[in-house]
């Protein structure tokens, strides 16, 4: 992909479509109600008429009392979770390349990457794995996240040839002018560039010494080039695409993924702050109110009014008839519609999930709050177990494909003597058994004499090595006095 010429119109024609959608999922996503407040009031008047979060407020002196759920954000963190909670399994046929991988992903934080980067993909459509390196920050490469409404890819036969990153940088101009910093990734290559132009024109090709933030890329360019040109010394591409789910029903030709927000679940994130906002208004109007005569109330002095203590508990006799009405303290308080507005707002909630491909009950609904046995448990969340498989597939291809990138560029750049085999991503199934569960499973299969000990041992300890597995055997042999080996797996066939 080439860099941008000058003056090119900012962002893309081609891609503008596709930020001004992921700008409406990110308001959604950031649960900033004046950030949805602003994006929906510039929207078309059509929309601004009916959306709660399009509506002018007539008095801007009077408190807001609109209400924001930020269920969005619940359902962004609930697809990273069922992702990344637990790490997938990363193998390699070698030892010392295990042993690396092992440590590069501690060192690089890989879950807590994982796990950001998987609820940004599930807002915004899909997220970038990079793997670039810095000798100051680490000695080894790093794999890094990319936003997706920063990006502008290049697609062959749906897979990713080529990207071009770009970030915003601070000018001395202020709002006159953009500085962008442009870094394209190829394979074998990745070239930087820097543009000084407006809001919505990238303007004209600098030097990358002209502003302190890509300053230090200078030193870090080929010595025979360009001068924009960084050669990675891999063939391989150093980014990788991740889409959040697939086909995009809005771009059915584009392999791009699908936010979790994908229409028409934005009009039921705005009907559950609709329903939270009448509901407090109904606890506001039903706040308890005297009515009292203007003979109760004291008097403040000249131009000073006059108050009701509601606190006083002796009061001056009125000269009145005994039986003449409507001369007391009347109270005055409304009902809440309490069940109808839970109700709705439940039912919008399992809606929203259901659409959004997730079980109800990973929300905390459809609970009866009484004990629940396995099977029970695996019906009610098999919506939310689908969609993770679905998702597990797209990050496993981009994850095996970046770290095998970060061993070649740590051998290339960095003089690892490790070999640089491709790995291998294995999500697990994502259901975490009870103790109880898995004790009443062991203790049928040792009955019919179907497990041996070693088994047992590894299904209670899936983390431990065969040295751990054997120890424990071991010591459990001893302790129930049975020195002699399973007779499981003794006797020949």
């Amino acid at each position: 992909m080439p860099l941008p010429a000058d003056n090119t119109p900012w962002p893309p024609p081609q891609w503008a479509r596709h930020y001004r959608e992921m700008a409406i999922d990110d308001a959604w996503y950031s649960g900033d109600r004046h950030r949805l407040s602003r994006l929906y009031r510039h929207h078309a008047t059509r929309e601004r008429k009916w959306r709660l979060w399009g509506r002018r407020r007539h008095d801007d002196t009077r408190p807001d009392h609109r209400l924001h759920v930020p269920l969005a954000g619940d359902i962004a963190a609930t697809s990273a979770d069922l992702l990344f909670a637990d790490m997938p399994k990363i193998t390699a046929a070698d030892t010392a390349t295990q042993d690396r991988l092992d440590d590069l992903a501690d060192r690089g934080r890989l879950q807590s990457l994982c796990l950001g980067a998987a609820e940004q993909a599930a807002a915004l459509s899909g997220v970038y794995l990079r793997t670039t390196w810095d000798r100051d920050v680490a000695d080894y490469p790093m794999i890094t996240t990319m936003q997706p409404d920063a990006a502008i890819p290049e697609f062959r036969f749906g897979m990713l040839r080529s990207v071009l990153f770009w970030r915003e940088l601070p000018g001395p101009g202020g709002d006159r002018e953009v500085w962008r910093h442009i870094e394209a990734h190829e394979p074998g290559y990745v070239r930087h560039a820097l543009y000084q132009g407006t809001r919505d024109n990238l303007g004209r090709l600098m030097s990358l010494a002209d502003h302190p933030d890509t300053r230090a890329l200078v030193d870090s360019l080929d010595r025979e080039g360009d001068g924009q040109t960084i050669s990675t010394g891999i063939l391989q591409l150093t980014a990788s695409y991740v889409p959040n789910m697939l086909p995009n029903r809005l771009h059915r030709t584009a392999p791009i993924g699908r936010s979790d927000y994908a229409a028409p679940i934005h009009d039921l994130f705005d009907s559950l702050d609709e329903t939270w906002t009448s509901w407090m208004r109904d606890i506001r109007l039903a706040r308890a109110r005297l009515i009292v005569p203007d003979g109760y109330l004291r008097d403040n002095g000249p131009g000073q009014g006059a108050s009701f203590d509601a606190d006083q508990e002796v009061w001056a006799g009125l000269k009145i008839p005994p039986t003449e009405g409507g001369n007391g303290i009347t109270l005055a308080q409304f009902g809440i519609r309490v069940d109808e507005h839970r109700t709705t707002a439940e039912s919008l909630v399992k809606q929203a999930a259901q659409a959004a491909g997730y079980s109800p009950s990973s929300f905390g609904l459809d609970a009866d709050g009484q004990p629940a046995t396995a099977t029970e448990v695996d019906a009610r969340t098999q919506r939310s177990m689908i969609t993770r498989t679905k998702k597990a597939g797209h990050w496993r291809h981009a994850l095996t494909e970046q770290l095998h990138v970060q061993l070649l560029l740590d051998r290339a750049l960095f003089g690892s003597r490790v070999t640089p085999q491709r790995p291998t991503v294995e999500f697990g199934s994502g259901v975490a058994e009870s103790m109880q569960s898995v004790g009443t499973t062991l203790d049928l299969l040792a009955r019919a004499g179907a497990v041996s000990t070693s088994t047992k041992v590894k299904v209670l300890h899936p983390e431990w090595n065969d040295d751990a597995v054997k120890a424990e055997v071991a010591l459990i042999l001893s302790e129930t006095g049975a020195a002699a080996p399973d007779p499981v797996g003794t006797f020949p066939l």
